[in-house]
């Protein structure tokens, strides 16, 4: 029998081998042994395991010491416990694998789902037994006695999540009638966290129900004064609601419990705090400022009238519209504790317009924590469920450069506690008569605002010094905030330089003072300024970029424009900014991008145009094109293989200075999401030009990335540009390649016929080329649509031609898949035994390629060939390997259908709760990426852990299920679902039906 490790991490870090102690003296060890097992099954980072050990400053051996640690743990548990194979190396770090071993806090997350299925049920008795069971987990705090930055947030989510326990036991047990228990068990979780309404409110219940009335009511005088003291807030409407009740005598109020998700183990709700820095110094607007403070309720003890709900902005370019919003804003943003959204509405270039009220609430939604497959797809859709989104949130949202009514109408909340502050440079008038809203017309700054904002900038001794002079400037500068800020930052840039001296060479420029004294095009003057001080670089970097249809960009591009190394690139990018020329946003996981205003941009343009050729900036977009692509098939290649990258991309890239990209695809899924606006941009503006190759490769090397995180817009608008390109220039290629990427969008949105015409039309236009592999991916995706329309014959031979030319072209990894798919099969054609024999081909052949992506779905496809064939016990095995993998990459979607087929297992092993735990996980991820059918499958699934106990509650579910299959045209599905209804139907309902049976319906066709 192998050795039995445990792993307790609920108080201090505990190591056993079958119960004796296991000593690791290590301090490093232990802390990589630590984050490792407070995310069991998942892939750490090197970087984030370096963090951890050195407390977020690693030396520059941090990997080399990273990875001595992580051999020696190895040796440990092999010598210590003869255990190998525990932790695995898998791109970009480690992951811990814990099947065979206990992990307390694996128990946890299954006690905590347990109990919180059970309460979903009504079964008190059952949800307060796993209450009890994960609370006696914990012998102290967590990781007692350790410390480490990396540790410090997973650490707290598991001490919140402690407390969500102790909550939601309290619940079920003034359900169960237990109030002397809850309060002798929550009186000391309300002591320590006393901002705990719903806490308090459970409290208060049990000595109501007591009898215990005083108490109740002075544990609601201490919360509110808690509350107000420390946030300035009256209690929330259940605690009210309560206080009430109590006062008035109406008996006990009813239970409220949360639902029983909030247990399972999730992470907590995402406060969106999207609030840009605003512009320093900021100096007067006192008069609008005070007209703003009428979007906010009053400080407790201040009178004031009723505040509205919406407040307007406008005026002329460059006037601080902006700064004033987001000064204001950033002024109050704790009156909104549910946080803020900024959204810049203007028309950026590539986007062929201003951005449409559709594409705002896509990003106001996602930020909100709406999953991306979860966001509707019309615009009345939206803005519903974006109201609904807000409905009780004190919550601000800014939308910054607004051009209509029409525009910001939707983004607009509805009744409830949040409010919205957009700027526009139209008064917008129409707003008046459609909402009760604050208007705040913004002219150029007063004399004295605009020495003040001056003399704050450069320093009030300087303005003391020369009076004349800094009146002169302010003068020549129209009173315009940005025109004066670029001002000052010139003078800034030189402290011993006098303000005559600048006001004289202002004087000097004759066409300068023209476009200064009046008129629209008053900022290009200071613009002249900022560019004339710049090096000769940073002056042909500013120039380039602004020639680029992008929204934003990194740091490191100018390594590709210039030919410089991403150092220099930052640095000649900060100079711009510190010349603010251009603007800089910070972005998550720190860093910062860079960012062109509309009225800089076209300065920025004029100044290429006039300066360098036509054939200088096509060079440009041609080297940031083939830098971009350097970087995303680096990307892919680390995340599915060299497989996956096609032979003809090498044409396409170039490298990267400086040794940037292994840096930048460190997380290539978080670098994708950075960039992915970008990349769109990039693709539709080398469509339109003379480099519709690279759109259409750039666009595919997109694809896996779209599909992970779902954004299946993105995928296919960047096809369709990239198509019309390829079609535009007469590239076969490309156009075939293109509507192949939109037939496989097709299949995983389910448009099997669409799938199919797409995919038979890219196979006449590569039939025309030598691109082997795009053919092959061709066949294998007719594979998949014959298979979902029941044609398993045909599925079987547009596979095996698939294999055929995948072998031809090289592709470890698409051979790997096309295995796989075909394996599934022979699965379905009733030969499970061929389906494991290739299963474990497919399996092979992705450790050719080192395609992890392509290992861990075709080992899902082995737990279904096991099932098929019988082996439960080794499909469960396999499956929790599929789990913990898909986490890993953060695949949603793949961890839905390793949940899938894991609850499968356990039913048909008998252990019904086990499975009805594993799939109830797995139908809240398939809603996530609101996949139908796998949500049918699961369902189905459930209904047969059902019926094995017995239960009565099977039928409905399964008629569910079928009618989603039909609907999705499964027609294979349609079968299976049917025949277990009719085997139910028939059976006596007062008796369990055996599993095997259930299973043999299951998996005929």
């Amino acid at each position: 029998m192998s050795p039995w490790l445990s792993f307790q991490v609920l108080g201090p870090l505990k190591v056993s081998v079958d119960g004796k102690s296991l000593l690791l003296r290590s301090a490093r060890q232990r802390t990589i042994l630590a984050v490792l097992l407070l995310t069991p099954g998942r892939v750490v980072s090197v970087d984030a395991l370096a963090d951890a050990v050195w407390d977020g400053e690693p030396p520059a051996t941090a990997r080399n010491q990273i990875a001595i640690c992580v051999s020696a743990l190895r040796k440990t548990f092999r010598d210590e416990a003869g255990v190998d194979g525990l932790i695995e190396t898998v791109l970009p770090g480690y992951v811990l694998h814990t099947e065979g071993h206990y992990v307390d806090v694996v128990d946890l997350y299954e006690s905590a789902a347990a109990a919180g299925a059970a309460a979903e049920t009504g079964d008190p008795d059952a949800a307060a037994a796993r209450f009890e069971d994960a609370l006696a987990l914990w012998s102290g705090p967590v990781l007692d006695g350790m410390d480490g930055g990396a540790l410090t947030g997973a650490v707290s989510r598991l001490t919140e999540l402690r407390i969500d326990l102790a909550e939601e036991y309290a619940a079920v047990q003034l359900q169960q009638g237990r109030y002397r228990s809850v309060v002798a068990n929550l009186s000391p979780v309300v002591a320590e966290h006393p901002l705990r309404e719903h806490a308090r409110a459970v409290l208060m219940r049990a000595y109501d129900r007591l009898g215990r009335r005083s108490e109740a009511l002075d544990c609601f005088r201490e919360g509110r004064r808690i509350l107000i003291a420390e946030l300035g807030v009256e209690p929330g409407p259940e605690l009210q609601e309560l206080h009430r009740k109590v006062l008035e005598g109406d008996g006990p109020a009813p239970v409220r419990t949360a639902p029983p998700t909030a247990v399972a183990a999730r992470p907590p709700e995402a406060v969106p705090r999207q609030l840009p820095l605003p512009p320093e110094p900021f100096v007067g607007r006192e008069a609008e400022l005070e007209l703003l403070e009428r979007l906010v309720q009053p400080a407790p003890g201040q009178g004031g009238g009723l505040p509205v709900r919406i407040a307007a902005v406008y005026g002329a370019a460059g006037v601080g519209k902006s700064a004033l919003a987001l000064h204001w804003a950033d002024r109050v943003a704790e009156r909104f504790p549910d946080g803020q959204i900024y959204l810049d509405l203007q028309d950026l270039p590539g986007n062929g317009g201003p951005v449409t009220a559709e594409a705002a609430l896509d990003r106001a939604l996602r930020a909100l924590g709406v999953p991306g497959a979860a966001v509707p797809a019309g615009l009345q859709d939206r803005a519903a469920l974006y109201r609904s989104t807000l409905d009780g949130k004190r919550l601000l949202v800014v939308l910054d450069n607004a051009g209509s009514l029409d525009q910001i109408r939707p983004l607009l909340p509805g009744r409830g506690p949040a409010r919205a502050l957009f700027t526009s440079r139209d008064p917008l008038s129409g707003i008046a008569g459609a909402f009760a809203a604050v208007r705040v017309e913004l002219h150029v700054m007063s004399p004295a605002e605009s020495l003040g904002l001056l003399a704050a900038t450069i320093g009030d001794h300087r303005v003391a010094a020369e009076p004349a002079a800094a009146q002169r400037l302010v003068d020549l500068c129209d009173h315009l905030p940005l025109a004066l800020r670029i001002v000052a930052t010139r003078l800034l840039s030189d402290h011993q330089g006098s303000l005559r001296r600048m006001a004289a060479r202002m004087e000097d420029r004759r066409e300068r003072l023209d476009v200064l004294s009046s008129g629209e095009s008053g900022v290009r003057s200071g613009l002249w300024l900022s560019y004339r001080a710049l090096s000769v670089q940073a002056a042909r970097l500013y120039r380039q970029l602004s020639m680029l249809d992008v929204p934003d960009f990194p740091a490191w591009i100018g390594a590709p424009v210039l030919g410089v190394t991403p150092g220099d690139s930052e640095e000649l990018l900060d100079r711009l900014a510190a010349a603010q020329l251009l603007e800089t946003c910070s972005v998550h996981g720190g860093g910062t991008r860079y960012r062109f205003q509309d009225l800089m941009r076209l300065f920025a343009q004029e100044r290429c145009l006039a300066e360098d050729s036509a054939q200088e900036r096509e060079q440009t977009l041609d080297r940031v094109l083939s830098a971009m692509l350097t970087v995303v098939y680096a990307a892919q290649e680390q995340l599915y293989g060299k497989g996956e990258v096609a032979p003809h991309v090498p044409a396409y890239t170039a490298e990267v200075p400086g040794g940037t990209v292994s840096e930048l695809v460190a997380d290539p899924i978080e670098w994708f999401e950075g960039e992915r606006e970008v990349l769109g941009s990039l693709v539709a503006q080398a469509a339109r030009g003379d480099q519709a190759g690279r759109a259409w490769v750039l666009a595919v090397g997109s694809v896996s990335f779209f599909e992970t995180r779902n954004h299946l817009e993105d995928w296919q608008r960047t096809a369709e540009c990239a198509l019309a390109g390829a079609r535009r220039v007469g590239d076969i290629r490309g156009a075939g390649t293109m509507l192949r990427s939109l037939g496989t969008l097709a299949i995983y949105q389910r448009r099997y016929e669409e799938a199919r015409e797409r995919l038979e039309s890219a196979l006449l236009h590569l039939e025309q080329t030598d691109d082997i592999q795009g053919r092959a991916i061709v066949r294998r995706n007719l594979a998949v649509c014959a298979r979902f329309s029941g044609d398993l014959a045909g599925a079987a031979g547009s596979c095996e031609e698939a294999l055929v030319l995948f072998r031809q072209a090289g592709d470890s990894s698409g051979l790997s898949h096309a295995l796989g798919l075909l394996a599934q099969i022979e699965i379905e054609l009733g030969n499970p035994e061929r389906g494991v024999e290739l299963s474990n081909q497919a399996i092979e052949v992705s450790y050719e390629a080192g395609s992890l992506r392509s290992r861990t779905q075709n080992l899902y496809r082995l737990a279904e060939a096991l099932l098929s064939a019988g082996q439960s016990a080794q499909a469960e095995g396999v499956c929790h390997d599929v789990v913990g993998l898909t986490r890993g990459q953060g695949d949603r979607l793949g961890e839905a259908h390793g949940l899938c087929v894991l609850g499968e297992a356990q039913w048909r092993l008998n252990e019904p709760h086990k499975a009805r735990a594993s799939l109830l996980r797995g139908l809240r991820a398939a809603e996530e990426v609101n996949d139908r059918f796998l949500q049918a499958r699961i369902t189905t699934n459930l209904a047969c852990a059902e019926a094995i106990t017995g239960g009565t509650g099977a039928d409905a579910p399964l008629e569910w299920a079928q009618q989603e299959f039909r609907t999705l045209n499964a027609p294979v599905w349609v079968r299976r679902a049917g025949r277990l209804r009719e085997a139910l139907e028939s059976h006596d309902a007062d008796s369990p039906i055996e599993g095997l049976v259930l299973a043999e319906l299951l998996h005929g066709c």
